[in-house]
């Protein structure tokens, strides 16, 4: 078996067929990915035990002449800010190096129930804060696609795990496009699910209004299968929705003829040439398959990285004062008093962007600055929201670039927070609306980098974006033809 091939469809056919069991398919992959993962360093720790154990249920249920599961045997990575009951869990912070939590975060506890296999944890930017993946305690991710580069953060470790074929799929975290930047960088599919839509009980708190759980795949079906699995209302986070999941495979019809494509001109105006021009091949091929173009305007867009940058910062500082060497984190040894203890903990514990995100929300939060900063950044933030909700009164669909440019040299931005900020430019404002957006694989650049196109529909409208992402795929989209 090639497990750098497989898809969900096909391991559910070979499966039914006998060509191979559950366990020799993750022994395979466990194989596959201790051999790959020096070159990337996408895993911080796998689990064999767990993994071969859900395989063997597999097996068993396969026997018995069971359903084992829409997801039976499927190798599966996990991004480490994501709980697993008796499997490190860092959140890529040397403050955590050897948390084991009690407990599995619902969307693990679902993925296992629906049949996959997890195989091991992926590396990500230090509490998910970062653009690059080169925040972690533990060391960069490297892009399979040229080991120089970035893959893409916060997410970079479980888009690196799908690009490079050691994982069929894997779950991702998105707060401000840190499933659809890395996606686009390594050139699979990432999607960010409208918020409430997936339950985030066992995900670790960045900025709890703006968190997503969300899967990678190597096409759309296997994205749109994993969704299916996680999704849904959960007792256990007050905020997912009671909202019905719908059949999102049902969706995938090929027929995307009359559906209302806009194109903010915002988001156009200002790309790197070869960007541009993939994602504008990208929509002329959609507009081939019978979508209606239309160009739209997103007015406070000029706002977002500001807006975003208030917003997370603030919920960071208050999520991550629990950081404390109190309870369950390392502690800095040498220090005599209660005060050096928090003092000490968390000025060796957390990493430079830790710190600066912490600095920053407590300054907006501060007395005299509330007002000034925070409170005007809520309001900023419901007027994105009102321009996605005008626009979606026109339109059915919106389609723009991910990324401003393709995935960037190690080092290269590490030095200057606002640019590297600047690289969220179209991904932020989805996550500010709370609404569903992906990124599919558009092409490649002259030297072989991957651009990803976002598409972004209303709230719990996914079966509309998977629609379009499938017919896209289906038409030889992601070659960027």
């Amino acid at each position: 078996m090639d497990v750098a091939r497989l898809t969900i469809d096909q391991i559910r056919e070979d499966l039914a067929r006998r060509r191979y069991s559950a366990v020799e398919l993750v022994e395979e992959a466990l194989r596959f990915a201790e051999a790959e993962n020096p070159r990337t360093n996408a895993y911080l720790h796998l689990c064999p035990e767990r993994a071969l154990a859900a395989a063997a249920r597999v097996d068993e249920r396969l026997e018995r002449g069971e359903d084992p599961g829409p997801l039976a045997g499927v190798p599966v990575a996990v991004k480490d800010v994501i709980l697993t009951k008796g499997v490190r869990t860092t959140c890529g912070s040397r403050l955590l190096a050897q948390y084991i939590p009690p407990y599995d975060a619902t969307a693990v506890a679902r993925l296992e129930a629906a049949g996959a296999a997890i195989l091991g944890k992926t590396n990500c930017d230090e509490f998910a804060m970062g653009s690059s993946n080169e925040n972690s305690a533990f060391g960069p991710v490297r892009n399979p696609v040229d080991p120089e580069r970035v893959p893409g953060g916060s997410s970079g470790g479980s888009a690196a795990a799908v690009a490079q074929g050691t994982a069929v799929a894997a779950l991702g975290s998105d707060t401000g496009g840190s499933i659809r930047q890395p996606a686009s960088f390594c050139g699979v599919v990432g999607v960010t699910p409208t918020y409430g839509r997936v339950s985030r009980y066992g995900l670790t708190a960045f900025a709890s209004s703006l968190d997503h759980i969300g899967p990678l795949a190597r096409n759309v079906r296997d994205a749109a299968r994993l969704l299916q699995a996680i999704a849904g209302r959960d007792p256990m986070d007050a905020t997912s929705a009671f909202a019905p999941v719908p059949d999102y495979l049902a969706a995938m019809d090929g027929n995307v003829r009359g559906i209302r494509i806009g194109l903010p001109r915002e988001y156009y105006r200002d790309l790197a040439s070869e960007t541009g021009t993939l994602v504008e091949r990208g929509v002329r091929l959609l507009e081939r398959l019978g979508c209606r173009l239309e160009e739209i305007s997103l007015p406070t867009t000029d706002y977002a990285i500001a807006c975003y940058y208030i917003i997370c910062t603030a919920e960071a500082s208050s999520n991550l004062a629990r950081y404390d060497g109190v309870r369950y984190t390392w502690r800095a040894p040498q220090a005599e008093t209660l005060a050096e203890m928090y003092r000490e903990t968390r000025g060796q514990g957390f990493g430079a962007e830790c710190k600066r995100r912490i600095m920053l929300g407590t300054y907006v939060l501060s007395a005299g600055y509330y007002d000034a900063y925070y409170l005007k950044a809520q309001k900023v933030r419901r007027l994105i929201a009102r321009d996605f909700e005008e626009a979606f009164r026109r339109v059915d669909a919106i389609v723009t670039p991910v990324s401003p440019f393709p995935a960037f040299k190690l080092g290269e931005k590490i030095d200057d927070p606002l640019e590297m900020y600047l690289s969220d430019i179209f991904t932020i404002t989805g996550d500010l609306a709370g609404i569903p957006c992906m990124s599919v694989p558009c092409g490649r650049t002259a030297q072989g980098l991957p651009v990803g196109m976002q598409i972004l529909a209303r709230h719990f409208d996914e079966p509309c974006m998977f629609r379009i992402a499938e017919a896209f795929e289906r038409a030889g989209g992601f070659g960027g033809n």
